[in-house]
């Protein structure tokens, strides 16, 4: 980039800085084309690509007031965009292994007896019945088989509320599943 190009973003960020939602358009102009094709050539997936370069615009609105070179503004943004990517392709690796995890599972219990593969389908039932997050710690812990401690770095919570969160969650999950048996 030249240098040039390095001092009108600056200028654009320090005008972004003091309010002026203009400078924004014009920062969004000159680098929306160029963020939205790395994050497709990244990630392959166009509709995916427009939204997280919606979200790294986001992230620049509420980050940017921590840019110390104005002049990089080009390499933060750029590192933004790539880091959103990953995050992207790793979710999108998690849940493809979750639904082979499923899909294992539910083979299984389709070779397995009737009265087994029921109660892997009540228990998938009440699962989804649960409000989401616990739904999403007991697959975490019980399908991914991440540790609590892991659990807890991925949600960004002390370990000791994740544990207090899966007691909850199984007692909700067995509440229901009694419920449904004595339906």
């Amino acid at each position: 980039m030249s240098r040039e190009s390095a001092i009108q973003d600056a200028l654009l960020v320090l005008r972004c800085l003091q309010g002026e939602t203009a400078a924004f358009a014009a920062l969004v102009d000159r680098w929306q084309e160029r963020l939205l094709r790395h994050a497709a050539r990244m990630i392959d997936d166009q509709s995916a690509a427009r939204d997280i370069t919606q979200e790294t615009w986001i992230a620049v609105i509420k980050n940017l007031s921590r840019l110390d070179d104005t002049e990089a503004f080009g390499q933060w943004v750029f590192r933004i965009l790539t880091n959103k990517c990953a995050d992207w392709v790793r979710r999108q690796q998690r849940d493809r292994r979750l639904h082979d995890r499923l899909a294992e599972q539910q083979e299984q219990s389709e070779n397995s007896s009737p009265a087994t593969s029921q109660r892997f389908d009540s228990v998938y039932q009440a699962m989804d019945a649960l409000p989401t997050e616990q739904g999403s710690l007991l697959a975490l812990y019980y399908i991914e088989e991440f540790s609590v401690a892991e659990i807890a770095e991925i949600v960004g919570v002390p370990s000791g509320t994740i544990k207090s969160r899966l007691y909850r969650a199984r007692n909700n999950l067995r509440q229901l599943l009694e419920d449904n048996k004595n339906d």
